[in-house]
């Protein structure tokens, strides 16, 4: 089958599964322009900020290596003259050393794409095929790159000639001045140079980032069937549904299976937590947990409550306070009394707050019982 009718049927934009598996794999938003730019506008800025600095620090080490006198000759130490010397002119560097990695992690952290993707370092074959190696050189691929080489050489060769003839007569004026003054002028516009050299490379990575993030959005696209499949995937077949449902019954008992299905009320967070609550006013002194649990064996609650028609309310902070003040087969805390009346009143007229058109009513957990997923108290 030819490739063209496999790429006029990709029509449909890329799923979040498809972006995460793509950069799970590698295929993650990068543009050499922006990194080149930000270490280049870096360096500009050290040269503006800490070059003086620099310099003073290499006149420094300049008379200091040329000073001797007859102790030094007497107790002749290279080494610790090198660490001294070397030492004068550590600092700007570790400064230039430190903005350039920042600025070189500053790129792809932008982007979106910062970090590390062991399967974008597995071995494939794909890559040492020369055939594929041919096709990226010459292909599309490879005429837009050559394409953007050339911009980038012509639109800073442009820069370069027009700051050489805006430069040229004061630089041409330097020979009637002394060589400090002279020098000074040459330094400072050399950092003039790199810094509308750095724009102009920012200029390039502006249009650059725009074009990577179509080209990535076009080498994502997906096919109608594409993302049937994944749909298929993510949420199963009706066989696998069915097979995931009796694996969650399986995991609670059945005497616990019993309690749920004379449970009052269901309790959840709104998936992560269920709490069974059962209160007979004729044989209950305070409600009772009957079920409780998190994960798998929540959604097994659920789905029996809703098998046997128990009604199911999302009180998160309360789902996880019961959660974590009482067992299964323990009365709730008695701070919670209030909160539990309120729902399970709503609960005992439900049909009549259904036939209202009701909400479920707001409920006040006490600061002492309120915990976070994992447990923690919240202040």
């Amino acid at each position: 089958m030819s490739e063209e009718p496999e790429k006029d049927q990709k029509t449909e934009a890329p799923t979040d599964k498809r972006r995460r598996d793509a950069a799970e794999k590698g295929d993650v938003l990068q543009s050499r322009e922006l990194g080149t730019a930000l270490v280049v506008l870096a360096g500009a800025a050290w040269l503006a900020l800490a070059g003086p600095l620099f310099l003073g620090a290499l006149e420094e080490m300049l008379i200091d290596g040329l000073s001797f006198e007859a102790a030094d000759v007497r107790d002749f130490d290279p080494g610790s003259a090198a660490l001294r010397l070397i030492g004068i002119v550590v600092v700007p560097l570790l400064g230039l050393f430190a903005i350039t990695i920042a600025a070189a992690i500053g790129g792809p952290a932008m982007l979106g794409s910062f970090g590390f993707r062991a399967k974008a370092f597995g071995f494939k074959a794909s890559k040492l095929n020369p055939l594929s190696g041919l096709k990226r050189i010459f292909g599309m691929q490879g005429l837009v790159e050559l394409g953007k080489s050339l911009a980038k050489v012509l639109l800073l060769g442009a820069v370069g000639i027009w700051l050489l003839m805006d430069q040229a007569r004061g630089l041409m004026g330097l020979t009637s001045q002394e060589i400090g003054p002279a020098l000074g002028t040459v330094g400072w516009t050399f950092v003039i140079a790199v810094l509308v050299m750095s724009l102009a490379l920012a200029a390039i990575a502006l249009i650059d980032v725009p074009a990577q993030i179509m080209q990535r959005g076009a080498r994502l696209r997906m096919s109608k069937q594409e993302i049937k499949d994944e749909h298929k995937q993510t949420e199963g077949s009706p066989e696998l549904k069915a097979a995931v449902r009796r694996r969650q019954h399986e995991v609670l008992r059945g005497s616990a299976r019993s309690a749920v299905a004379e449970a009052t009320v269901i309790l959840t967070n709104p998936t992560h937590f269920a709490v069974a609550l059962r209160y007979d006013p004729e044989t209950d002194a305070a409600p009772v947990v009957v079920a409780r649990g998190r994960g798998a064996t929540a959604e097994a609650i659920r789905e029996l409550a809703k098998e046997h028609q128990v009604p199911i309310l999302s009180y998160p902070q309360l789902a996880r306070a019961v959660y974590f003040t009482a067992r299964t087969g323990q009365v709730i805390r008695d701070d919670l009394y209030l909160a539990v009346a309120t729902v399970l009143a709503f609960v005992f007229n439900l049909d009549a707050a259904m036939a209202a058109g009701a909400a479920p009513p707001p409920v006040a957990v006490p600061p002492g019982a309120r915990f976070d997923a994992e447990g923690r108290a919240e202040s």
